[in-house]
């Protein structure tokens, strides 16, 4: 059983993809919400979610006080699982997520909104230069600060985000690692779009 932590929603329980889809462990979602919450930038924000999944990280998010929040997942069975949790969230008072049915880069390719805290959960298997390739995409959809959270496998190759993004930390939770990374406020101030409003 995978459940909200905390906020609004807190307890509420979400519905997890038979398969497809790695969840993200209660241990690691509260280790990754304690050091956002320490900062408050679940509050207001605009977040987005990248292989989303259950929508389990951007819901979190969501439940503590996010402005809004979107959901990119590719497999359609988990994408309508992230809808009836979004729905599930939504009833507790926090707001509604959309939950977007596509492949992460096409979305990226396509969207005009920002953001400023990005959670990027991709599977494991994911190779370096395909998520090295999904933060470059990312990097112009930032706002300026913003905070992306990358999860991988703690045996994975070292993170080499493009210029416009920093690794401020890294923290291990058993086999996962999890990268903090921030905009740096030079290329990011350059290459991002207007930001238009959220539909």
């Amino acid at each position: 059983m995978t459940r909200i932590i905390g906020g609004l929603a807190g307890g509420a329980r979400l519905l997890v993809p038979v398969r497809g889809t790695r969840p993200t462990s209660e241990r690691v979602r509260e280790a990754i919400f304690s050091a956002l919450d320490a900062r408050s930038l679940c509050d207001g924000a605009l977040v987005l979610d990248l292989f989303a999944g259950s929508g389990a990280l951007g819901l979190e998010a969501a439940s503590r006080g996010a402005e809004s929040v979107v959901l990119v997942e590719r497999d359609k069975g988990a994408a309508k699982i992230a809808q009836r949790n979004a729905e599930t969230v939504a009833k507790a008072g926090a707001v509604r997520a959309l939950v977007e049915p596509a492949a992460v880069r096409t979305f990226l390719q396509r969207s005009a909104r920002t953001f400023d805290l990005v959670f990027v959960d991709p599977p494991y298997d994911l190779g370096d230069d395909e998520l090295t390739a999904v933060l470059a995409e990312l990097a112009p959809l930032l706002q300026h600060p913003a905070t992306v959270v990358v999860e991988r496998a703690r045996k994975a190759g070292a993170l080499e985000p493009p210029g416009d993004l920093e690794v401020e930390r890294t923290r291990d939770y058993g086999d996962t690692r999890l990268h903090y990374l921030a905009t740096t406020g030079t290329a990011a101030d350059a290459a991002r779009p207007e930001s238009a409003p959220a539909p």
